[in-house]
Order: C-alpha cells, then sequence, then structure tokens
C-alpha cells in the first residue's frame, strides 16, 4: 500500500501525489484515504515545528513498573488541554496555571478537521496553531502526550474526522491507513522536543466488535504501523484491552485503581480521569467533587499506577460549529482551570496539594518493583484481591462516553479500611492508608493511632506523617461573579425569510440532511404542501398532529407561515400539534443539526434531518402520509449567505429599529455594538434573556446558544456529597452564560450579532467581567500541613505549631480583602453557602481575621487558642472558619 500514495515536502508547497491506480488498487486507495490524507496534515504541522530549535534530548521507555525518562522511573501527572478550545491568549496562561498546579505534562488531541477543514487547504492559524501550543509547552518546562488519532472522540464534530471525507466515494473510516511521517520532524523527546508518548486510535476497543474479525485485523495493522514509524516513545490505546504486546492499553473512566494492562511487562496508565462530565443541551452541568477526585488519583498511585491525566484540566469553549449533536457550547467538564481560564477553587488548590504529596512519595513509589499487598487496618477487614481479578470488578475499561455509566456494585464492601507501604532497600518508605467506609475510622497503622474521614486517602511520605487527607480540603472555595454588567442596548433586527429565499430544488422523498448541505451550515428546509379537506377541519378547535418518525436534531415548525413549534427529538419520532385549513396548506420544516456524531462506528454513515414517515394524524378522515410527497429544499439561511455576522455583510441588509419584544419575533437577525466591560478578568456574555441561535462577536462564531431549553430545577443540587462511587449525574448545576475570550474584543465599538430562532427579549442581553466577590474556607487543627518538597526536607527544624496548616485566603491579582464576612474559631458548621455559628466560639475571630486580612491580597491565620485568647472550648477538636469579600 505504501507505494500507492507518494507525500512531498517542500517548505510553503505541500502536495500529495495518488500513482498506480489501477482497478485492482482502486478499493484499497480508498480505504487508505482516511489516514494518508491525515498524515499529510499531521506532517505539515511538524514540518513548521522543525524551524524551531527544540534542545535537550530526553530518552523515553518503559519497564512493568513505570514510564522512564533517560532511565529514571517517573510517576506522572498529566491533564488535558485542548488548544482549539480555548484561544493563543489564553495558551500561556492555563500552561503556567497547569504547572503551578503541579502537573508535569499537558495531554491533546491533534483535530484533524480543524486543520483541514477543506481538503487540500490547510490551517494551522488562530486556535489551530498547534505547534506553538507544543512549543509553549515545552518552553514551561512540561512534556506532552499527544493524542494523534486520526479518531479522537472529545465530544468534537465527527471525532475529528473532516466532514469532506465522508463525501468520498467509497469512504471507510477507521480502516486500513498509511503510515504516520513523524521521526523526521524533531518533536520527539528523544530529538529535544516534549512528546514523550503518542496515541494511535482512541477508545477503539469500545466498538470494535462491531466490525467483527475486521476490526481485530485493523487494531493489529495501526497498532504496527504505529511502532513501526520508530518514534522512540511509547505508542498507547486507551480502552483497548486487546492491544498488541508493544502497545500499551491504558484506563479510561472515573475511578482505575487496581486496573491492571493485559500484560506484566507494561506499567498501569490512566489517560482519562474524567474530572466533571460533559454538558448535554437541556440538561445540567455535571460537577464531580474534589474530594472523591483526589481519592480516585490517590488509590491509582497507591495500587500501583504510575501515570494519571486529567480528562479535563481546562475544558474550554466548543466554539463555532466544533461541538458534537446534543453537546453544549460550554465544554467546562467542571475542570480545575474552568472553561473561561480561571482556576476553580477549591478543585484547583485541592489537587495542587495532592501533587505536591505524591511527589513526596515518589522515591519509594518509582524504587520497589512490586505493588505492595494491601494490609487491613481494622477487625474483620480482609483484602485479598488479586490485580488479575480486579480487573473483572471494575467498570472502567467498560465505561462508554455516551451511555448512562453503570454504578458498581462493589465487591469490596468487607474490605473497608486498608493500607498499602512501599518500602525500598535503600530507606525510603510512603504508605496509603485507604477508606472505603462512608463513615469516619479511627485506625492503627503500624501502632500510632491515624483518624481516616469517610471515602479517603491518607498519604504519609515516611510511612509516619500524613500530609495530605483526600478528604480534608485546604484550599479555599470561591465565589465568581459578574461585575460591572453592561446592558447591551441599540439593537436592530433582520427578519430571516420563512422559506425559499434563494437556489430551490424539488424532489419526491425526503432527502437526508447531511449529505444535502455538506455540513456547510446547521440549517436545512423541508417544504411541502397537504391538501386537507373541509369534513377535516370544520371544529376550528381541533388540532392535527404533525409526525416525523425519526427526527436528528431539532426542528422549527410552520403552518401556512405561522409558528407552532419547536421538537427536540434527537433521531427519535418528534410529534407537533398544528391547526389546519381547508384546502392547500404549506408545511415548512427548518430542521437543525446540532452537531454531528463523535462516537461509535460507522461515523460516515451518520444521518441526520427528517429520516423518514412524515405524516399528519388525528384527522377525522384518518392520517395523511407525507414522506412520498414532492418536497422542496433550501440549504442555510439567507443571513448565511449574505454573510450579516460580518461588519461588511451586514450592509448588505436592511435592519429595523427593535420597537417592541414578543415571543413570535421568531427567525431574526439582531446587531448592535458594544464596548469592552471594565476590569482584567475574563468576559462572560449572559443569553439567559433569549430562546435559541448562534451568537457572532467581531465576525467570530462564538457557538450555537439554547437558552430556553435549560436544566429543570429537580435534579439540580448546588451541594453533593463526595463519599461513595461517582456518576455523571449524581452532582448537576446550572448556567447560562458564554465565554468571550478577551483576545477577540476591542477596548470600544465591538460588533454583535445574534441570529434568534425562536424569539426573547435582547435588551435584556449583558456582559460582564467575571471576578472573584466572595473567597472563604474551613480548616480544622487536624488538617495536614501542606509541605512542598522544600518544607519537607526541613520538617525537623519546623516547630509543631509552624506544622499546622494555616487559614489562607487570597483574591485575585489587583484585588484586596476588602472585608471579613463571617469568622469563627471553635466548631462552626456548614459550608461556604452559609456558615453557621456554634455554641464553642471565640469572640474575638472577626476581630482577629479583620486584623490580619483586611487591605491584602492574601493572609494566612493560623488555627491555635492563643491567637484568639483563651480556648472557647477545652477538649474539644476546634476548626476555623471564614468568609471574605474581594473588591
Amino acid at each position: 500500500m505504501l507505494s500507492s500514495v507518494a507525500i512531498k515536502f517542500r517548505h510553503g508547497n505541500y502536495k500529495t501525489t495518488l500513482g498506480d491506480t489501477s482497478q485492482a488498487r482502486l478499493a484499497a486507495s480508498r480505504r487508505i484515504m482516511v489516514v494518508s490524507r491525515f498524515s499529510l496534515c499531521l506532517c505539515l504541522v511538524l514540518e513548521v515545528l522543525l524551524q524551531n530549535h527544540l534542545s535537550v534530548a530526553v530518552t523515553v521507555s518503559y519497564d512493568h513498573r513505570a514510564l522512564k525518562l533517560d532511565g529514571q522511573r517517573r510517576m506522572l501527572v498529566s491533564g488535558s488541554i485542548h488548544y482549539p478550545r480555548s484561544t493563543p491568549l489564553m495558551w500561556p496562561g492555563l500552561i503556567a496555571k497547569a504547572k503551578e498546579g503541579g502537573l508535569d505534562v499537558i495531554q491533546t488531541y491533534v483535530f484533524w478537521n480543524g486543520h483541514e477543514p477543506t481538503r487540500g487547504v490547510y490551517n494551522y492559524a488562530g486556535r489551530y496553531n498547534l505547534p506553538k501550543f507544543i512549543r509553549l509547552v515545552y518552553e514551561a518546562g512540561m512534556y506532552v502526550n499527544l493524542r494523534i488519532g486520526p479518531y479522537v472522540c472529545a465530544e468534537w464534530n465527527s471525532g475529528g474526522f473532516p466532514a469532506w471525507l465522508r463525501f468520498i466515494p467509497g469512504i471507510e473510516f477507521r480502516t486500513d491507513n498509511e503510515p504516520f511521517k513523524l521521526k523526521r520532524e524533531k518533536l520527539f523527546a528523544w530529538q529535544g522536543g516534549p512528546i514523550i508518548m503518542a496515541q494511535i486510535e482512541n477508545e477503539y476497543g469500545n466498538i470494535d466488535a462491531s466490525y467483527g474479525e475486521a476490526g481485530q485485523r485493523y487494531l493489529n495493522w495501526i497498532a504496527n504501523m504505529a511502532v513501526a514509524t520508530n518514534t522512540s516513545v511509547p505508542w498507547i490505546m486507551c480502552q483497548q484491552p486487546e492491544a498488541p504486546q508493544l502497545v500499551i492499553n491504558t484506563c479510561n473512566g472515573f475511578y482505575c485503581d487496581g486496573w491492571r494492562p493485559n500484560s506484566e511487562d507494561k506499567p498501569a496508565f490512566w489517560t482519562e480521569n474524567w474530572t466533571g462530565w460533559f454538558q448535554s443541551w437541556g440538561g445540567g452541568a455535571p460537577t464531580r467533587p474534589v474530594q472523591d477526585i483526589a481519592f480516585s488519583v490517590a488509590r491509582f498511585f497507591e495500587k500501583g499506577g504510575s501515570f494519571m491525566n486529567y480528562y479535563m484540566y481546562h475544558g474550554g469553549t466548543n466554539f463555532e460549529r466544533t461541538g458534537v449533536e446534543s453537546v453544549t457550547t460550554s465544554y467546562d467538564y467542571d475542570a480545575p482551570i474552568d472553561e473561561y481560564g480561571d482556576v476553580r477553587q477549591p478543585k484547583w488548590g485541592h489537587l495542587k496539594d495532592l501533587h505536591a504529596a505524591l511527589k513526596l512519595c515518589e522515591p519509594a513509589l518509582v524504587e520497589v518493583d512490586t505493588v505492595p499487598t494491601g494490609i487491613s487496618l481494622g477487625p474483620n477487614q480482609e483484602v485479598k484481591v488479586k490485580v488479575s481479578n480486579f480487573h473483572e470488578l471494575y467498570a472502567c475499561p467498560m465505561l462508554l462516553q455516551h451511555v448512562s455509566i453503570i454504578t458498581i456494585i462493589w465487591s469490596l464492601q468487607n474490605f473497608v479500611n486498608n493500607a498499602h507501604v512501599y518500602q525500598s532497600s535503600s530507606g525510603t518508605c510512603a504508605a496509603f492508608l485507604a477508606s472505603w467506609d462512608t463513615n469516619d475510622s479511627l485506625v492503627t497503622f503500624q501502632g500510632q493511632p491515624y483518624d481516616l474521614p469517610a471515602w479517603s486517602v491518607s498519604i504519609l511520605p515516611d510511612c509516619k506523617s500524613v500530609v495530605f487527607n483526600t478528604a480534608k480540603v485546604g484550599a479555599q472555595s470561591v465565589i465568581m461573579t459578574m461585575q460591572g454588567a453592561v446592558p447591551v442596548t441599540n439593537w436592530v433586527s433582520y427578519h430571516e425569510p420563512l422559506g425559499p429565499w434563494g437556489s430551490v430544488f424539488s424532489t419526491n422523498g425526503l432527502l437526508e440532511q447531511i449529505a444535502t448541505t455538506k455540513d456547510t451550515t446547521d440549517y436545512l428546509w423541508y417544504m411541502t404542501n397537504v391538501q386537507v379537506a373541509e369534513s377535516d377541519v370544520r371544529n376550528i378547535s381541533a388540532q392535527a398532529t404533525l409526525v416525523m418518525s425519526s427526527l436528528r436534531d431539532a426542528a422549527h415548525t410552520f403552518v401556512n407561515g405561522f409558528y407552532t413549534g419547536t421538537v427536540n427529538a434527537n433521531g427519535y419520532e418528534a410529534r407537533q400539534p398544528i391547526s389546519l385549513r381547508p384546502g392547500s396548506n404549506n408545511i415548512t420544516v427548518l430542521s437543525m443539526t446540532m452537531g454531528l456524531q463523535g462516537y461509535g462506528p460507522f461515523l460516515e454513515n451518520e444521518k441526520a434531518g427528517i429520516q423518514y414517515g412524515v405524516r399528519i394524524e388525528d384527522l377525522p378522515s384518518g392520517t395523511i402520509e407525507l414522506g412520498g410527497s414532492t418536497w422542496t429544499y433550501q440549504v442555510g439561511l439567507q443571513g448565511e449567505s449574505k454573510q450579516l455576522f460580518e461588519v461588511n455583510g451586514s450592509l448588505t441588509a436592511e435592519w429595523n429599529t427593535i420597537s417592541e419584544v414578543s415571543d413570535q419575533n421568531f427567525l431574526f437577525w439582531i446587531k448592535t455594538r458594544f464596548d469592552m466591560p471594565a476590569g482584567n478578568g475574563s468576559i462572560a456574555l449572559d443569553l439567559s434573556s433569549m430562546g435559541k441561535g448562534v451568537v457572532w462577536v467581531n465576525g467570530v462564531n462564538l457557538g450555537r446558544y439554547w437558552s430556553s431549553f435549560t436544566a429543570q430545577r429537580d435534579g439540580c443540587d448546588a451541594s453533593c456529597d463526595y463519599r461513595g462511587s461517582y456518576t455523571q449525574s449524581k452532582c448537576l448545576t446550572k448556567c447560562n452564560q458564554y465565554h468571550i475570550p478577551r483576545q477577540w474584543l476591542l477596548p470600544k465599538n465591538n460588533f454583535i450579532v445574534l441570529f434568534e430562532e425562536k424569539g426573547g427579549n435582547p435588551k435584556d442581553i449583558s456582559i460582564a467581567t467575571r471576578m472573584p466577590q466572595q473567597i472563604c474556607s474551613h480548616i480544622s487543627q487536624s488538617h495536614p500541613f501542606p509541605f512542598s518538597l522544600t518544607s519537607w526536607t526541613k520538617r525537623d527544624n519546623l516547630t509543631s505549631t509552624l506544622l499546622r496548616a494555616p487559614l489562607t485566603l487570597e483574591c485575585a491579582e489587583g484585588q484586596q480583602i476588602s472585608r471579613i464576612c463571617f469568622a469563627s474559631y471553635g466548631t462552626p458548621s456548614g459550608d461556604c453557602e452559609g456558615f453557621v455559628l456554634s455554641s464553642c466560639h471565640a469572640n474575638t475571630s472577626y476581630d482577629v481575621l479583620t486584623k490580619a486580612c483586611v487591605g491584602r491580597q492574601k493572609c494566612s491565620v493560623p488555627i491555635v487558642s492563643s491567637i484568639f485568647g483563651d480556648d472557647p472550648c477545652p477538649g474539644l477538636s476546634k476548626s476555623l472558619a471564614a468568609t471574605a469579600e474581594c473588591s
């Protein structure tokens, strides 16, 4: 197959030539097209990077225990940051926050459809400047785990496959592929670059059964092809239990402790530890408590893991039309760095403390060859689960990203508390004390008592001192608010024509939407006429029902020029009540895709729009079938054709002043101008007053919005119990704000355009700066001291007072603590949403915190009775809780 593709490289001039296209090789050339095209695209990225010298080569290898850099085993913590889901101006800050948070590695996919949106037209500018992104990671002193694909999933349109690829006759996705050409581009660690691991394919093990024996042949072929490139870094496959010997199979899931790869010669890698979950239109935003994330990470390293990646560490935004079906524009993912690029506290800070504790354990972890057997920490407790059998207890290799996660009924109910001790021959020692219980415990370890909170792990880098417990959060919480909200006014509107506006065509029967629009737009008009007898509509109060047996994704329906409703079917039957008149009736349906499918087998066969079975039911005379009628089609919107979202394009239309607001103002374009809000924080656009549509700022597509389709109050809770196994539906919240990157704004006179489909009130749209308004923290006297590597080496010289964790409050840069809202040293209860005083309370608490903190950006207060005067309740364990305002 290699002889059928020749790829020529020239600086600034790239050309692909296909030769030897005999009939005997035609089918094969179609199959290799998928990745031969991708190979060229990727090579262009790496060729550009070749011009930037990256020095200090690193040799990468691995053994059964861990990845080895220059021959030394490493315990590595990684985080996913997808470069096109943020902007180049955000990248340095995101990478810096990742490094400050204790990460060693940045993981990212390569998004083929962003780099070759049109066949033969390549894009490495702006958000798709992958070489720049990798170079910034390198300059920060971090490594890269590059997930090459070509299929990436990632809740990304078509899983990263370009839309044009599906229209090549005979094309088959995820089949035989031409080898990637990577080694020559000097991007890998042994050449001085930052890439220490590369991933081929993605979660193929979840679907390979759909392809039968051909799937296994493809798996072996693609794995051997990757290894044959001689990149001198390990190749991995996630969710692939049948991975060949020379490729490391890895785990994805909420929990992967105890999971092992398919060979004793391979280390345990966790490529996706889901920090939250993606949000669907009409659903709540899933959140995952940081205590549970920290518990899962600590358990993974405790049970022999050596590489763990947070998916996501920064989720970002599905700008333009990049999100898959049903997934919102926000891809926040409840990540440690939020969609706007701000650290999410206490998640970011608590994980930072976890990473520092793990680094203290690294010398012992890398020296021990065999994962130690668990030790019981209480009566009637037993831990005798073989690692080889633990795979069967864990669901992570079987978790599918687009189906409901199975709640595991753990077979460890009798194994509530246990410990793992890593004792090396050189004398280094590290221990992990773990509890699966839902109640706090007092356990004995090596003759000493230890408090062990429910569903937690305590980390002891010297097998004596607890420096971190996953359930005890020392990092402050931050409540972000919209400050300096600026109403966006002086809107003018332009109504989109209902139905035909340009070149139309007609045919008998229904057409599939993706093949008709070539995915150049979300919108396709379906139009037909139906004759209705007078006897069928004699009772004017009676309604018929328009039925579409299969609709993907959503549609607005109109009868005789009047809006009748919006249906959201997601591939199922859609039913819409309608009113008809005697004689001819015009039926118009504006079908909308909300992204293309990004997961599953046979993506090239995906269908959208009205699939089949259009009919009118509930008429006295019976059902009228419309599927075989003559249908007229119009691709896209007139406003798209006129480019009304561009400053120059908007001049081609006649705009009208909005005099009154009406829910019947459907299908209208609105525009105005606004100035950048004051402040240095991230910027949010509030569209909660609008219905459904798309928004552009200064010609840049921010993405789709569907504010009128929000999560129901039921199931959306402000708080969440971290104890017990997590699923993506356990903790849900709501939000209707959209990120506007500062890079895309001007100080004055910014141009904003919305295409509103359903009606809304644009006079209530506002833009504001997101800033921390309130910060809070709650620390107990028993909270472990947050050691750094430096302070750990000096711990013998520290006094007992200094070894107690202080309560720390810190405002954002440029802000100061303006006042203390709550302070109590004693036994306060509640959380940052509302602390409550108890009978044990030091009356000096407010004065102490005010003196120590007000007027400062950051303050730390030791939790000792002497600072607060007399002990408010001798003999009781006390804590300090405080809430402050920043300004």
